[in-house]
């Protein structure tokens, strides 16, 4: 298994999280505020300069009343392809 870091995979898995925020009309700072965490924390995540784990993964798309289920699809395509 190669690393995933900078992957089609990894990619959709950014693009996914930055889609999302945006479509819920919430900036980097109010996901950060939601998620008790500092406004770099999510850049990072989003420009792939940080990784997600699982749990972190849940968190993110619970605090913008968002389906997981439905972002890991849609990566797991990209994956599969």
């Amino acid at each position: 298994m190669t690393r995933s870091l900078r992957t089609p995979g990894h990619q959709a898995l950014m693009q996914v999280l930055v889609e999302t925020r945006k479509s819920k009309g919430v900036t980097q700072q109010e996901l950060a505020d939601r998620l008790q965490r500092p406004q770099s924390y999510v850049a990072k995540i989003e420009t792939g300069e940080r990784r997600l784990d699982v749990v972190e993964f849940v968190e993110w798309f619970q605090a913008l009343n968002a389906d997981p289920k439905a972002a890991v699809s849609a990566i797991s395509d990209v994956v599969s392809a």
